[in-house]
C-alpha cells in the first residue's frame, strides 16, 4: 500500500521577517549593504534618506517599525532629530557606528536611541541587534508610560486635596465629609473625581478674581 508522503518541513522564517525598516544614510555610505541584507532577512525597507531634517516627516508618512541610522559617528543635526522623534513618535532606534568615542554613544543614548553598535556593520549581527532594540525600546517605553501615570495620579492627588481645603475652609466640613462631597458631585455628574476638584479650584479663584 502506498504512503501519503511525509509533509516536508518548511524552512522558518526569518524572526525579522516583515519588519518595516527606515534608513539613514548619516555618512557611512554602506546603505546599498544594509538595504540588501534587511531585504535578505525579510525586512521591508520603507526608505532611505540623507537629510536628518526628514527623519520626522519621513517616520510620520511611512510608518517604520525600526529606523537604523549608519554613521562613521552621528552628526549633532541627527541626534537632534532623533531625540525629537523620541519626544513626539517614539521608534526603536539603532545605529550603527564606526567612531569609537564615548561622547557620541552617550549622546545618542540620551536622544532615545535603542542600541549603538561600534565597529562594523556585520549580516549575523543585524537581526540579534534589532531585536535588543525593539526588546530595549519596549520595556523603556512600558515605564514612561507608568512614569507618566504615577505623575498623572499624584497630580490629581494634589488637585483633590486642594479641592477639599476650600471646601473645608468654606463650608465648615472636615477633610472626610469634604471629600464625599467631591464624590458625590463627581458620581452625580459622570465625571472623573479630578475634574470636579478642578471645578472647585476654578471657581473659588474666580471669586477671589
Amino acid at each position: 500500500m502506498n504512503r501519503p508522503p511525509a509533509s516536508v518541513a518548511r524552512p522558518e522564517s526569518p524572526a525579522t521577517a516583515g519588519l518595516r525598516v527606515l534608513v539613514i544614510d548619516d555618512g557611512a555610505h554602506r546603505v546599498d549593504l544594509l538595504r540588501d541584507e534587511l531585504v535578505r532577512q525579510g525586512c521591508e525597507v520603507v526608505g532611505v534618506i540623507e537629510q536628518a531634517t526628514l527623519i520626522h516627516d519621513c517616520v510620520l508618512r511611512l510608518q517604520p517599525d525600526v529606523v537604523i541610522v549608519d554613521a562613521e559617528s552621528p552628526t549633532r543635526d541627527t541626534l537632534e532629530n532623533l531625540a525629537t522623534l523620541s519626544a513626539r513618535m517614539p521608534r526603536p532606534v539603532v545605529i550603527f557606528a564606526e567612531d569609537e568615542d564615548r561622547g557620541p554613544m552617550r549622546r545618542a543614548i540620551q536622544a532615545g536611541v535603542s542600541a549603538y553598535v561600534v565597529a562594523g556593520l556585520q549580516a549575523q549581527r543585524l537581526a540579534p541587534v534589532l531585536h535588543v532594540a525593539i526588546a530595549r525600546f519596549e520595556q523603556d517605553l512600558a515605564l514612561r508610560e507608568e512614569l507618566g501615570k504615577a505623575q498623572a495620579q499624584l497630580a490629581s492627588r494634589k488637585v483633590v486635596d486642594r479641592a477639599k481645603g476650600i471646601l473645608m475652609r468654606e463650608q465648615g466640613l472636615d477633610e472626610d465629609q469634604a471629600y464625599q462631597r467631591l464624590r458625590k458631585l463627581a458620581m452625580d455628574r459622570g465625571e472623573p473625581l479630578a475634574q470636579i476638584a478642578q471645578r472647585v479650584i476654578d471657581a473659588q479663584d474666580l471669586l477671589r478674581g
